[in-house]
């Protein structure tokens, strides 16, 4: 396949990620909305390492596999400990937090 499938691809689900991000009032639809983004760039670090013949974007895209993963681990216990204490992950009334 050529690489401008995987760009336009990359490309597509970055912005349906920036959408999700901007759009979205609950905080794990955000959460997943960022793993999209992540994965898009995952995608075209894989595109353009295949086209160049070189294992870089492979290394690149494994580290942004990691920090994925720690984001979603903290990101989630973030969540949890905010719906203990508020009852609710809305974004909108995290806005109004006090000590």
């Amino acid at each position: 396949m050529l690489i401008n499938n995987f760009l336009l691809l990359g490309a597509v689900l970055f912005c349906i990620g920036v959408y999700g991000v901007i759009t979205r009032k609950n905080a794990v639809m955000v959460l997943m909305s960022i793993e999209l983004i992540l994965n898009s760039v995952n995608l075209n670090l894989l595109a353009f390492s295949q086209l160049h013949g070189n294992v870089d974007g492979n290394t690149f895209a494994l580290y942004i596999i990691a920090v994925a993963a720690a984001e979603v681990g903290v990101g989630l216990s973030m969540v949890l400990l905010i719906y203990r204490n508020r009852k609710s992950i809305a974004l909108d009334e995290l806005s109004e937090m006090k000590g």
